[in-house]
């Protein structure tokens, strides 16, 4: 196994052995079925796809909360000087912290949309739907996991800059649940921020002036990701050693 290989594996046994990442996707599961369901299970009764989305806004919290840790989990304790000591090239180490966030952030948005999917068709079923097309809506569910993957990787992407899990998960969650909504009621601009334009993937027939096409929307979103990813890397390959 190459270097970089051993890292990748190194990161993943590190997350998956943190008590915090496998309840944060449980918990996201549980809180984006547990709102599917409840929305679909209203009168009148919307789509299953409606209701996933609907589940989305607090749903990205459990996603942005698992891409904070596999960086900030090491900074809080001294894990980060044995990271550096089993694999002395820094940028090995953020390649390795970012696919096993990516793998993570996909996992986490797979099992959520999921979970809200299949509780909304049970509650469908219940108040007497009867069965549900299994592709409808088809598309908005896999852009909601998307999303949600995206915004897990934004979270990694602001913990790599700011290092501390207070000021990451702070500085992402004001970004998509307060900045973006008070900033597009203020103009159309506001759809080229990260969450905004990836939104587009579970929300494609809002009107055009409000967001970008899904496919341009995560491109956009994608390029905030990188960027933001290689400023926090620059800091960490040029920073101090660890003491």
């Amino acid at each position: 196994m190459s270097g970089l290989g051993r890292a990748v594996a190194a990161e993943a046994a590190k997350l998956r052995t943190l008590p915090a990442a496998p309840l944060t996707v449980l918990g996201t599961a549980i809180l984006a079925g547990a709102i599917a369901g409840a929305l679909a299970a209203q009168e009148p009764p919307i789509p299953a796809a409606d209701a996933v989305a609907g589940a989305v806004p607090l749903a990205q919290a459990g996603a942005i909360l698992l891409g904070v840790l596999p960086v900030t989990q090491e900074y809080a304790g001294r894990q980060l000087r044995t990271s550096l000591v089993a694999v002395p090239s820094r940028g090995a180490v953020i390649a390795a912290k970012t696919a096993v966030a990516a793998a993570a952030s996909l996992l986490a948005g797979a099992l959520a949309t999921a979970a809200a999917l299949g509780a909304a068709w049970g509650a469908g079923i219940a108040t007497g739907d009867g069965a549900p097309d299994p592709l409808a809506g088809g598309g908005r569910v896999l852009g909601a996991a998307l999303y949600l993957a995206l915004m897990g990787l934004l979270a990694h992407a602001v913990a790599l800059l700011l290092r501390g899990p207070v000021p990451a998960l702070t500085s992402t969650l004001a970004l998509v649940l307060l900045v973006s909504p008070v900033l597009a009621g203020l103009g159309a601009f506001a759809r080229w921020l990260p969450d905004r334009a990836a939104a587009a993937l579970y929300l494609p027939d809002a009107g055009p002036g409000d967001w970008l096409g899904p496919a341009p929307g995560a491109l956009v979103a994608l390029a905030w990701i990188v960027a933001l990813t290689a400023l926090g890397a620059w800091r960490f390959c040029r920073s101090e050693p660890v003491p």
